[in-house]
């Protein structure tokens, strides 16, 4: 399937036409239709079939599509700090003709990195792409509003399962907004 034929913005096909990007995966062909139905999802796909673009572009499209720039609209917790950042760099590509705003948020760094994520946090940046223990310690110190969140996305689900993020998971879910679509996508997802 073309990317032409699955009912995104013109901005952002913008911007994904112009990464040569033509046919969609099939995680991307599957998926992207039932996320901008605005159905809960869990996918699961191998390493390197385009599992990031299968949940950003449509959250993208939907941002967009109904702007809110009075607050946070996705979350996209990661295990890692790598898989954050690389994570961010796709949001920046796909989103750069539409304005729609991304920070990675991940531990490891000094005081000063603390400070910019939490100038972004409550500026509202549109997408938040965090580590379990990095948002946690945002949460602590009262940086976090997720009342007008519309989209939580938990990618390697499993993976955080595995590191012991299971605690930290469950206090995040429970302090964002309930009125949200959920997705969650990994390599492998045991029963």
């Amino acid at each position: 399937m073309e990317f032409t034929e699955l009912n995104l913005q013109t901005e952002l096909l913008e911007g994904i036409l112009s990464m040569n990007y033509k046919t969609a995966t099939p995680i991307q062909e599957k998926s992207i239709p039932i996320i901008l139905s605005g159905k809960d999802l869990i996918g699961i796909a191998q390493t390197g079939t385009g599992k990031t673009a299968a949940f950003v572009l449509p959250i993208l499209n939907m941002i967009m599509s109904k702007p809110d720039h009075e607050g946070t609209q996705a979350l996209i917790i990661v295990p890692t700090r790598e898989l954050a950042l690389q994570i961010d760099q796709a949001v920046e590509a796909y989103s750069y003709f539409t304005g729609t705003s991304s920070v990675a948020i991940y531990g490891g760094g000094d005081g000063q990195d603390f400070y910019q994520e939490k100038l972004s946090i409550v500026n509202g940046v549109d997408i938040i792409i965090p580590t379990p223990g990095r948002l946690i310690s945002h949460m602590n110190v009262g940086h976090v509003d997720f009342s007008r969140l519309r989209f939580l996305i938990l990618d390697e689900a499993d993976r955080m399962l595995d590191m012991g993020f299971q605690p930290d998971l469950f206090r995040i879910i429970r302090a964002v907004n309930d009125n949200r679509q959920t997705l969650m996508f990994s390599a492998t997802m045991p029963q």
